[in-house]
């Protein structure tokens, strides 16, 4: 279908710019390097031959594969984001291509010893005698999801050079700040004007996922009082001990690092603080709605206690749920996870059917009337250096999306 060398140069050009996203920015997107690639992007799509490319002033981008056939088809979408995680540098990219992996160490850095090794890694396995794109150890690589983007546009471009594959009305979409839990906010779905789409988003290669995350943010604010250490007894109170407690009463094997599967934590992932204020910042996870209602008045309900025990507020705990999980949505829709199923199966691909310890755009886009399933990218350990994707995987998700273009139209015909 697509070459390697194609997709590989194609892919390389995504992932050396950088577009790193900003938690603490209140603009969109989030950084203004994430216009570099997007601009780039939506020229692109015009070079290739799509019609009604747009960008708006958040740099979302839209284009459209017009359809070539004559019957109703459904339009439907494939939508991936263009920025990259802000958990490690995503600055000066510098990709290693290593041909016919061989099942061994990946020495990504011999300065450093930085060692991709699948030892450790154990997917890695899975890939012996195909092409891995790695980092050099130094940045993350950007699969997350770049890959994706590759993978659409590098389709678009097939379908539009062989319109013998008959295929309905197509829209695109790529999106900034989807790493800090923004890439939908300000997405159009009426403008959109798909009937479903697919976020090419996943990891593993067969990755189809229709279930994610409840999700939820809190920040809990814990007041101390200072006053001079020689003189403090019955007077000072240190803030850092009250919010060892409040950590220590939470479920302490409910968290990331002791759960899996359908299994929801409580993750503690900032804290900053001092004798007069510190500062705790938690993401809560579950899939089951009423799990997930629990986790945040098990914080309301300690945050409670300890104000009674101290006799006055010492602890302010604000909770924002951050989005739901899809399955609610789909499931009534379930004929296009169905599709996409069939598209893998007829590729001769294992579709892994899972929920997602995460979430996508495509949870948000559900819950806007856009349902949204996640298909595979390829890539590997996201967010950090010993990041990978296999040219391979990205391959058939490549000859995934076709299929479901093709797969759409014949079931309407």
């Amino acid at each position: 279908m697509i070459s390697k060398a194609h997709i590989i140069k194609r892919f390389i050009s995504y992932v050396t710019v950088d577009t790193e996203s900003d938690p603490t920015s209140n603009t969109t997107p989030s950084t203004k390097k994430q216009w570099n690639l997007a601009n780039n992007l939506a020229e692109e799509l015009k070079v290739i031959g799509l019609e009604e490319v747009t960008i708006d002033e958040n740099a979302y981008i839209m284009a459209t594969l017009p359809s070539n056939v004559s019957h109703d088809v459904p339009t439907i979408g494939f939508i991936s984001h263009f920025d990259t995680s802000p958990d490690f540098t995503g600055a000066n990219v510098n990709p290693q291509i290593i041909e016919n992996y061989n099942g061994k160490d990946i020495v990504l850095n011999e300065a450093e010893n930085i060692i991709l090794s699948p030892d450790y890694f154990e997917d890695l396995l899975l890939y012996k005698g195909q092409t891995l794109i790695t980092t050099d150890g130094t940045t993350l690589l950007g699969a997350d999801d770049k890959a994706g983007i590759c993978e659409i546009v590098s389709t678009m471009e097939y379908l539009i050079n062989h319109p013998e594959i008959k295929h309905g009305k197509i829209r695109v979409g790529f999106t900034p700040d989807e790493e800090i839990g923004r890439g939908a906010h300000k997405f159009d779905v009426d403008k959109f004007g798909a009937d479903w789409a697919y976020t090419m988003d996943g990891s593993q290669i067969g990755e189809l996922e229709y279930e994610n995350f409840n999700a939820a943010g809190a920040v809990v604010k814990v007041k101390g009082k200072i006053v001079h250490p020689g003189y403090a007894k019955g007077k000072m109170i240190n803030s850092m001990y009250i919010a060892q407690e409040f950590i220590n009463s939470l479920p302490r094997m409910e968290t990331p690092e002791h759960t899996t599967g359908y299994e929801g934590f409580f993750h503690l992932h900032n804290i900053h603080g001092d004798v007069e204020e510190t500062t705790l910042e938690y993401i809560i996870r579950d899939h089951d709605k009423g799990h997930f209602e629990a986790r945040k008045e098990v914080m309301i309900k300690l945050t409670n206690e300890l104000n009674s025990q101290y006799g006055r507020e010492v602890i302010v705990t604000e909770i924002k749920d951050q989005y739901y999980n899809m399955k609610e949505k789909v499931e009534p829709v379930m004929h296009i996870v169905d599709i996409a199923e069939e598209a893998m199966k007829q590729l001769g691909i294992t579709p892994l059917i899972k929920a997602i310890r995460g979430g996508t755009d495509g949870s948000q886009l559900s819950y806007m009337g856009l349902p949204c399933p996640n298909i595979f990218a390829g890539g590997h350990n996201f967010h950090g250096r010993y990041e990978y994707v296999p040219v391979e995987s990205m391959i058939k998700a490549t000859e995934v999306i076709c299929k479901i273009a093709e797969l759409t139209a014949q079931n309407q015909s």
